[in-house]
Order: C-alpha cells, then sequence, then structure tokens
C-alpha cells in the first residue's frame, strides 16, 4: 500500500476550481473511488494525521492541535512532537508482524521514533536537529542524491518570509521531498509507504488572497494569481512520477488532513475576554502583547484563551488551576454562560459572526489530558483566533503571527485506487479517523482496541 498525503489538500479546488490543473491524480480517481473525508475537531494537521493513522480522536490521543497545555498550571503551551503520540499507528501494528513501513514527512514525526523500516522527519524537525531520519544512516542518502541542497523539511517563519521566497521554497520543498521517495519506493524492501507534502499548506495560507475573488483582500491581476494553478500543474506531475516507480499492484491512496477555506480576519480573543469581564489584569497592557506574557491577574480571572486556527477557551477552576476562582459547582453553568455569548457575538459590521464554540465532552467520547474547556470556531472558521491583548480592538486584519490569507477547513479529500472490490467513483461518508482501520483491513489486521475508526471497505 502507498499514501500519498498533500497537507490541507481541498475539496473544492481539487474536485473542481483545479481540477483540469491535475490529469494524474484524475487519473486515479478514475481508476479507483474519492470523496470529501470528514476532518477531525480541530482540522489541524497535528493531530489529524495521527488520528488517521490510529483511527482514534483528539481525545483519545489528548492532543487538540500543534500546542496543548503539557499540564493545569498557567505556563502556556508546549508543542506536540512525535513523542506525545501515545496510541498504536498503521506502521506500529504492521512492525509488530514483520512488515516495513517507509514513512516520509508524516506529522508528527519528529524526533524519528524508530520504526521497523525508514523514517524521514517531517515539518516540526529545527534547523538545528543533529538527527532527522530512522536508522541515522539514512541522511547520508538523501544528502548524497541532493547533491548538495538542501532537504527542506518546511519553510520557516512562513507567514513572514515575503512571497517571491516562499514561493520558491515551496516548489523547491516538494520537488526534493517527492525525488527522495522516488529512489526509496525503487529502493527500500517496503509493504508500507507513506509520505506527507506540505508544499499545499504553506501555498495556500501565504497565497489564497491572490487566488479567490471573494477573499476581501484580493485584487485582479496581481503578481501571484496564478500561484494555484502553477503549483498545482507541478504537485501532479510529481504525483505522477512517483505513481510511475510504485509497484503496479500496489493500492494507492492521496488524501489530505482537512482543507482550506479563505480567511476573512482575526477576533482577539482575549480582548474579548476582558471586555466582557472574564479576564482581568494587574496592569492592562498598552501595546500588543502575547497573552503568555501578559500580567493576569489570576485571583480575579474567570477564563482566557488561545490563539489559532480555532480558539482554544480555558477557564480557571477552582483545585484544578493553582490560582483557581471558578467553583466546581459553577463550571457547567458558565461554559453555558460563554458559549451563548460567544454565538451571538456581532462581527465587525454588526451582524451575525456565525461562530460555532463546542464542549469537548460533547465531541469526544474520551477526553484525556488537559483539553481546552470550550473549542471556538470563530465565524465558523472563517475567522481566527489572535491571542494578544493591548490592542482595545476585537477584531484585526493583521494576524499576530504574520500575514495568513486562509483558514483550516473541515474537510480533506481522498483517493484510493487498486482496492479489492468494485467501488469506483464518488463515495460520501468519508471520515479521516477511518483511514487508518481501512489500511489495515487490507493487511488483514483488526484496527487497534478502543479506535473509534472503522474500515469504509
Amino acid at each position: 500500500m502507498a499514501v500519498i498525503g498533500l497537507d490541507c489538500g481541498t475539496p473544492q479546488l481539487l474536485f473542481d476550481q483545479l481540477a483540469d490543473e491535475i490529469p494524474n491524480i484524475n487519473a486515479l480517481m478514475q481508476r479507483g473511488f474519492h470523496g470529501e473525508l470528514a476532518s477531525i475537531t480541530p482540522p489541524i494537521t497535528i493531530p489529524a494525521w495521527a488520528c488517521a493513522m490510529s483511527g482514534k480522536t483528539p481525545g483519545q490521543l489528548a492532543i487538540y492541535g500543534m500546542r496543548n497545555r503539557k499540564d493545569t498550571t498557567y505556563e502556556g503551551l508546549s508543542i506536540a512532537t512525535s513523542l506525545a503520540v501515545k496510541e498504536p499507528q498503521v506502521w506500529d501494528l504492521l512492525g509488530q508482524r514483520g512488515l516495513k513501513s517507509l514513512l516520509i514527512g508524516v506529522p508528527p514525526g519528529y524526533p524519528p521514533r524508530p520504526v521497523e523500516g525508514w523514517r524521514v522527519s517531517c515539518f516540526l524537525t529545527p534547523p538545528s536537529a543533529e538527527t532527522y531520519t530512522h536508522p541515522a544512516g539514512l541522511a547520508s542518502e538523501i544528502k548524497e542524491l541532493l547533491d548538495g541542497e538542501d532537504y527542506i523539511f518546511d519553510i520557516p517563519n512562513f507567514r513572514e518570509q515575503g512571497y517571491e521566497f516562499v514561493l520558491d521554497q515551496v516548489f523547491k520543498m516538494t520537488e526534493r521531498r517527492f525525488k527522495v521517495a522516488r529512489r526509496f519506493v525503487k529502493t527500500k524492501p517496503w509493504d508500507y509507504f507513506m509520505l506527507v507534502e506540505m508544499g499545499p499548506d504553506r501555498l495556500h495560507h501565504v497565497f489564497w488572497q491572490h487566488f479567490d475573488p471573494q477573499h476581501p483582500k484580493y485584487e485582479p491581476g496581481n503578481k501571484f494569481e496564478t500561484a494555484f494553478q502553477d503549483y498545482y500543474r507541478f504537485i501532479d506531475r510529481e504525483v505522477g512520477r512517483l505513481l510511475e516507480v510504485l509497484p503496479e499492484d500496489a493500492v494507492t491512496i492521496l488524501m489530505s488532513d482537512h482543507g482550506a477555506r479563505r480567511m476573512v480576519g482575526g477576533v482577539q480573543f482575549n480582548e474579548w475576554l476582558a471586555k466582557e469581564g472574564y479576564l482581568r489584569f494587574v496592569e492592562a497592557p498598552s501595546v500588543p502583547t502575547p497573552i503568555a506574557k501578559a500580567p493576569i491577574d489570576w485571583s480575579r480571572t474567570v477564563a482566557w484563551g488561545d490563539g489559532g486556527y480555532y480558539g482554544r477557551l480555558f477557564l480557571n477552576v477552582k483545585g484544578r488551576e493553582p490560582q483557581g476562582i471558578v467553583e466546581p459547582s459553577r463550571y457547567e453553568g458558565v461554559r453555558d454562560e460563554l458559549i451563548g455569548k460567544l454565538e451571538a457575538m456581532p462581527g465587525p459590521d454588526g451582524g451575525s459572526l456565525g461562530t460555532k464554540v463546542y464542549k469537548p465532552q460533547d465531541v469526544y467520547s474520551e477526553v484525556r489530558g488537559v483539553a481546552p474547556d470550550l473549542i471556538v470556531y470563530f465565524g465558523d472558521l472563517e475567522w481566527r483566533s489572535v491571542g494578544q491583548v493591548g490592542t482595545g480592538e476585537l477584531f484585526t486584519y493583521e494576524n499576530d503571527t504574520g500575514p495568513d490569507g486562509a483558514n483550516h477547513d473541515r474537510t480533506g479529500v481522498f483517493v484510493m485506487a487498486g482496492a479489492p472490490g468494485p467501488s469506483v467513483g464518488r463515495r460520501d461518508g468519508l471520515r479521516l479517523i477511518d483511514v487508518g482501520p481501512s489500511i489495515l483491513s487490507l493487511y488483514g489486521i483488526d484496527a487497534p482496541e478502543g479506535a473509534q475508526g472503522r474500515s469504509f471497505l
């Protein structure tokens, strides 16, 4: 089996607006079935790929985004690396049976945990990393193959690097990852192969406003208006070249972890909480300040939030947080009160913003670790959450982590060809958490114990 992952691959682009640019992917669709793939809540790269490959939810993995609270203190959030994934994934179960996996760029893949086979780390790999492959000697094969060119894991600070630089790096990153993949699928005796390319995600975030006429920052005839078409033609050629070197009888999947949509702006979550009286400061910041560095008066604070593609809201609960003031008996009442106010929040034009708010316990069958008390989709993901304080404004059109034209969306893409059975054409009801159990079923292996996903084959 071979899985080609396109991070942030989006149905409205691949299946509609850019369908004419991707003949190789279209040919793969015609050989099997395809459809929209319902992502997880929240639809974020980490933990989405781990959910797909374990059949388990973010609640079961205790990973609610790329950054998570490591405990119930006020110490902020920490990055979820490969070490955060405690549940078995597809390659773990294959390895127990002596089957070898070749993994390239599958998040979270840093540090590169041992696998029965070969592994190249993912976009989390820092420039200072001494080891980014398993076995460690695999890195020398990559270096030799690229002949002096760097293997690009990601584009650091991609939101702030400038359009020309980012576009150049997106193409180079994709080209080199697929070059390595083509070599290794021919030289390693693998039973399961999986690659995840981050190029589409970076392209969408940086250039969506140049492509989408409905985006408020779109300018007709702009210099980067064809960046999407150019890149999709390019990545389709790379996919085609990879398909040519895969075994003819390989079951092949092309998929994404989530989609994308235009992002209108940002809601300054903590400014709203302060205005509503839930967040108090020792001294109110008068310049833009990250919430982690703000002088919060915890003895008077009910709730605080964090930024990202979705809003994470945390309550300051007595007996849970060090200086908690929300009585446990009032916990549900305060959550319900906040849901009502957040969902009623008007947008900058005075009309309904359309915000959706979820309790983790209503979304996940199990809630492990330190989950947000509320998951907030501002404008139903048309707006992102901005965590900074000190501006006094509720809405912003400048992201506190750098310019960004797109947010993540609930639905990704799925294409499968070569699987046994007559299934061809469009298919509905596909879910990200069903992918891993479906893959395992083709090897005759049951899904991991407790998996919420089920094979759709």
